[in-house]
């Protein structure tokens, strides 16, 4: 049987392993880590559960679709419920509005919140709706490096659509050619964060994110984003997918132009084809320093990455949900300092995450487990400690003016995770989330691609190369990489 060898354990290389032995190959993978799952991990402490990384889930379908190609039943093995709410808003004015996840009745309650016009509204929403459907295919579910993508009547329509897809205009610009609410806007300016980038510079064509979340629903696992990790795992076992963990992958070998294995621990192991779920950064720089590497690719703007403290709070917030958004009153400004000056703004807005919300063992009774996070740059060499230290003093400000109540007394137990910390436990270089930022109209185009083409038997797979970071798109990234891979019995001699 032709063996095939992943580097790294995340969502997306436990999904290229799972569709790789589906398709014939015998799966290796080689995990630095003592767990799978990469940002997708947990930790328990002091009767609290967290959820150490990716914190929302939609387009359930992907996970699913794995269990059915292994002809399992999906529900018997992973299960999840879907969110009447997608989010809580507060702003330090005293406003709040808790988005219903139900399109009309988000259209009505939004434009009474916001005084926008019902029927601004649904056109802004109708227009996301269209740049979805029109490039899902295109961006979202082939590989953009490869000719035959470019022939497809899916293809033609987008291209006839450019319109459209205001990629001439940044999404703040987008946003605002529809109402005149700078609340509104900012509710919808946040989405640019989902791939770690500037609503000041990314293009409008991202205001489609709002999409799978309002149109296509926003999800909740049982047992929590963890249970995403194990499920996959545990699926992957039962194929006989083996897995390495604490074996650090030390070199990708490539032998007259093929990859022909991987080295780990001073020893060879051989692979008909490789696989790097590593962030593509390390994996030339580190994995493959020999051989010529895609330099303007690498040198591509970083994505934000974020600075998270893990909370078990002893106190019920009724007025709180899975999700919650507490807003910077100075957003451009945030922005710039991340982007810009590569700082942590004084005034950072700020998410909270409560799995107890819906799981209620994930704490103590009366208790809540709070993810609290703030977009944060990349690890440029600033000093963390205090940076750490200030902006845990203003989030703890923040909270207490907005929710009326002194937060830090009420803070039993704690960590907090940071961009150096999030480099050194995933690899992921200078602790960016989601690879290279999207500051860029062409920034979906300069993606690295699934594969090199330069080295035969070498694909890549995750949230730096394309279609991009987060659960959805890393499971996407692992179809296209699997799909680029023949099937054994066509690999010619």
């Amino acid at each position: 049987m032709p063996r095939a060898v992943v580097i790294g354990a995340g969502v997306a290389g436990l999904a290229t392993a799972i569709r790789l032995q589906i398709k014939g190959y015998q799966v290796e993978v080689y995990e630095a880590n003592a767990y799978p799952g990469g940002k997708l991990h947990q930790q328990i402490q002091d009767g609290y559960r967290f959820d150490l990384g990716p914190s929302l889930f939609t387009l359930p379908h992907l996970v699913n679709e794995l269990f059915e190609l292994a002809g399992e039943s999906p529900e018997d093995h992973f299960r999840y419920t879907q969110k009447e709410t997608v989010c809580h808003y507060f702003w330090e004015d005293g406003t709040r509005f808790q988005a219903p996840a139900q399109v009309d009745q988000f259209v009505l309650e939004a434009s009474h919140a916001f005084s926008v016009k019902p029927d601004r509204l649904r056109a802004y929403l109708k227009r996301n709706k269209s740049k979805y459907e029109l490039t899902k295919s295109l961006f979202l579910e082939k590989s953009l490096h490869k000719w035959t993508t470019y022939l497809s009547r899916d293809t033609l329509k987008a291209l006839s659509n450019l319109a459209k897809f205001d990629l001439s205009k940044t999404l703040d610009q987008s946003n605002k050619a529809y109402w005149n609410s700078e609340k509104l806007n900012q509710l919808f300016n946040r989405y640019a964060t989902y791939n770690g980038s500037s609503p000041y510079k990314t293009p409008g064509i991202m205001s489609l994110i709002p999409y799978l979340e309002m149109e296509l629903g926003t999800y909740s696992p049982v047992g929590g984003m963890h249970s995403i990790t194990k499920s996959l795992w545990n699926l992957a076992e039962r194929l006989g997918v083996q897995f390495h963990f604490e074996q650090k992958v030390e070199r990708i070998l490539v032998e007259k132009g093929i990859a022909v294995g991987i080295q780990v621990n001073g020893n060879k192991v051989e692979a008909d084809k490789v696989v790097s779920n590593m962030d593509v950064f390390p994996s030339y720089r580190q994995l493959m320093p020999d051989q010529k590497a895609p330099e303007k690719t690498l040198a591509q703007e970083r994505s934000s990455s974020a600075l998270i403290f893990y909370w078990g709070i002893q106190k019920s917030f009724p007025e709180l949900d899975l999700h919650n958004i507490f807003f910077s009153d100075d957003y451009p400004g945030e922005f710039k300092a991340l982007f810009e000056e590569k700082t942590l703004h004084p005034d950072p807005t700020v998410y909270i995450n409560i799995t107890s919300k819906e799981e209620a063992s994930d704490a103590p009774e009366g208790c809540e487990n709070w993810f609290v996070m703030i977009n944060a740059p990349g690890d440029y060499g600033q000093n963390w400690k205090e940076l750490k230290q200030e902006a845990r003093k203003n989030i703890l400000g923040k909270l207490s003016r907005v929710l009326g109540c002194d937060i830090e007394p009420l803070i039993q137990t704690e960590f907090s995770l940071d961009p150096p910390g999030i480099q050194e436990a995933t690899s992921s270089y200078r602790g960016a989330l989601y690879g290279a930022a999207s500051n860029d109209r062409m920034a979906a185009f300069l993606r690295h691609p699934n594969f090199s083409s330069k080295i035969k038997n070498l694909h890549f797979c995750g949230g730096s190369v394309h279609p991009g970071g987060g659960i959805p798109l890393c499971l996407l990234s692992a179809r296209i990489t699997a799909d680029l891979i023949p099937t054994p019995n066509t690999i010619s001699a």
